[in-house]
């Protein structure tokens, strides 16, 4: 028997309005009775790089509610628990999920002000309409950044068979955690962006060695546009096509290393090279170190 038997699952892109386009995810808005078996076994069914799962809900200041001190929009938003599973295991944080569930609740009952407790923190979500079309922002937790060891490095840039010499250095790489851990590597051309073929295993062993989700790599196409691809073997899949937390802990990443002003709104293209093309806005604010990453999203038939 399927496990999808008896759930209600819903199916939505995030970061872009096109069915065909941005990164697909599964939600489930009552996930209250399901394990965390039949949780995973319908993330590995559907097959998407995460899937979204609602699995408790609790009004302002009920039970559940802290850690948000401060936190834009949580004065009478609606507060859900969240876990969010890839096909081969769960994972803290995700970011093209969050995006996807918080459209799917706003479709049920209206635009506003969510508050999502994930294994990560608190994640306040905005959802607004503007024009016929509705747009998420989720603002991440305590965003941080990190050096690499020289070795890791190089067995990174091995499993990439990508020559130290094709990287950016004014971009130097970083491992950067806004909610779950990526390794930013910056490529000098689009070309070299663009020829992405890795060794699976050894990418996977690596990344699960440094308890890293995806490596986020990155072009420079201009001062506050970026395009991006992040490999993701550890979540079973060869890459992802649209990930908000990797792009919320990238602009921390840009933020740490001053490559961008304290205040700042940049736009990260990502999916060109899989057919799925999709747009992720990052903000950046002087005043709070989280980060704020936005994009619409659609419904996808059944």
């Amino acid at each position: 028997m399927s496990p999808n038997s008896g759930i209600e699952i819903l199916r939505y892109t995030a970061f872009s309005a096109d069915p065909e386009g941005g990164n697909p995810a599964g939600v489930v808005l009552d996930a209250s009775g399901l394990d965390d078996a039949t949780m995973l076994a319908v993330a590995a069914e559907l097959g998407y790089s995460e899937s979204a799962f609602l699995t408790g809900r609790s009004g302002p200041g009920e039970a559940g509610a802290q850690d948000g001190a401060g936190a834009p929009g949580e004065a009478g938003a609606r507060e859900y628990t969240v876990r969010y599973f890839s096909p081969k295991a769960e994972v803290p944080f995700c970011g093209h999920a969050t995006v996807a569930t918080a459209l799917a609740l706003a479709e049920r009952d209206g635009p506003g002000d969510l508050v999502f407790r994930t294994a990560a923190g608190t994640v306040p979500v905005t959802v607004t309409r503007e024009d016929a079309e509705l747009r998420a922002t989720l603002t991440s937790v305590e965003p941080d950044v990190l050096d690499i060891a020289p070795e890791d490095l190089a067995e990174a840039l091995a499993a990439l068979d990508w020559p130290a010499a094709d990287l950016d250095p004014a971009l130097p790489p970083r491992i950067a955690f806004a909610g779950a851990r990526h390794l930013v590597l910056a490529a000098a051309t689009r070309e070299r962006l663009a020829d992405l073929s890795y060794d699976f295993a050894r990418l996977e062993a690596l990344m699960h060695r440094l308890d890293l989700t995806t490596l986020q790599l990155v072009w420079r196409q201009a001062p506050d546009v970026f395009h991006v691809r992040d490999p993701f073997p550890v979540g079973g899949v060869v890459e992802d096509p649209a990930t908000g937390a990797a792009a919320a802990a990238f602009g921390a990443y840009l933020r740490d290393r001053s490559l961008v002003p304290g205040t700042a709104v940049l736009t990260l293209h990502q999916g060109e090279d899989m057919g799925r093309p999709g747009t992720l806005t990052v903000e950046l604010r002087a005043d709070d170190a989280r980060v704020r990453v936005s994009g619409t999203g659609t419904r996808i038939g059944d």
